[in-house]
């Protein structure tokens, strides 16, 4: 079934002097302009394409990938903002309005906003909406410490920063542990830390448990071989120090350095640590 909002793989049914039309199933005839159409391209050819609403809320097909499709998150610019509300820049050529009622406060033009992409259930029309927290699930129950999951930083908090996990979920990186920039609308992989009683999510940019601590530890030798088997950073060396060096938190490398130690791998220095031959 042809989605608007989403991308479609159809089938040319004709081709015309402007474009091509697409047999785009329960929508009708849906079309491509000639700009977007592929060299070489004739009827009954495959095309992936995405449709979306022209000036005139006609559906139209594009094969511009936007910044972002119908149930996604995306930091959009506003490129305008008039007495209905904010005209987001997404990518194609007609722009994704954010109406007044989906506005958390009101928008400037010119300042990009975290907004999530979605199709009206009355008319179909796609629209953008900044109020965040009534598109994500509150049931984070399949949710399981070590899960690897993709992110999109959020909002800064005094706590550290919100990110939205698999574009279902709210979770939160702790200050204590983020020892990287970030910025709203970025996007990485984390890790379940913690599902609490209340559905919140605790999460980690480094892999939890035994599994990283034996990948951050053949880290830390193959440094301390690229530094003639000497580093001087200790235990009690500051957290900045100890990321640039090793890209892990404090917290991260004292467990690590307490596990190639019991191995007998390094020695603990006044002044740094050395591995054994």
């Amino acid at each position: 079934m042809a989605t608007p909002g989403k991308y479609n793989t159809l089938h040319i049914s004709r081709i015309v002097d402007f474009g091509v039309y697409l047999d785009g199933e329960q929508l009708g005839e849906v079309l491509l302009p000639m700009k977007w159409v592929p060299e070489g391209s004739r009827p009954d050819d495959q095309i992936e394409v995405f449709i979306y609403f022209d000036s005139e809320d006609r559906l139209i097909a594009t094969t511009r990938r936007p910044f972002a499709q119908v149930g996604e998150f995306a930091l959009l610019r506003a490129r305008a903002v008039n007495d209905v509300g904010a005209f987001m820049d997404w990518g194609l050529d007609k722009d994704l309005l954010v109406p007044y009622r989906e506005q958390k406060s009101k928008m400037i033009a010119g300042k990009s906003y975290l907004v999530y992409l979605f199709a009206d259930p009355k008319t179909g029309r796609l629209a953008g909406s900044a109020k965040i927290e009534k598109f994500l699930e509150e049931d984070t129950s399949e949710l399981n410490p070590g899960d690897e999951v993709s992110l999109l930083i959020w909002a800064r908090t005094d706590l550290g920063y919100k990110a939205i996990i698999n574009s279902r979920f709210e979770g939160l990186l702790y200050d204590s542990e983020i020892f990287t920039e970030l910025a709203p609308g970025m996007k990485t992989t984390a890790y379940v830390v913690k599902v609490r009683e209340d559905g919140k999510v605790d999460l980690n940019l480094n892999k939890p448990g035994f599994h990283k601590v034996d990948e951050l530890a053949e880290k830390i030798i193959s440094l301390l071989k690229d530094h003639q088997g000497f580093i001087g950073i200790t235990d009690k060396s500051p957290a900045e120090e100890i990321y640039l060096m090793f890209g892990m938190s404090k917290k991260t490398y004292k467990k690590a350095i307490g596990a190639l130690f019991k191995q007998r791998i390094i020695t603990l220095e006044e002044n740094g640590i050395r591995l054994l031959q």
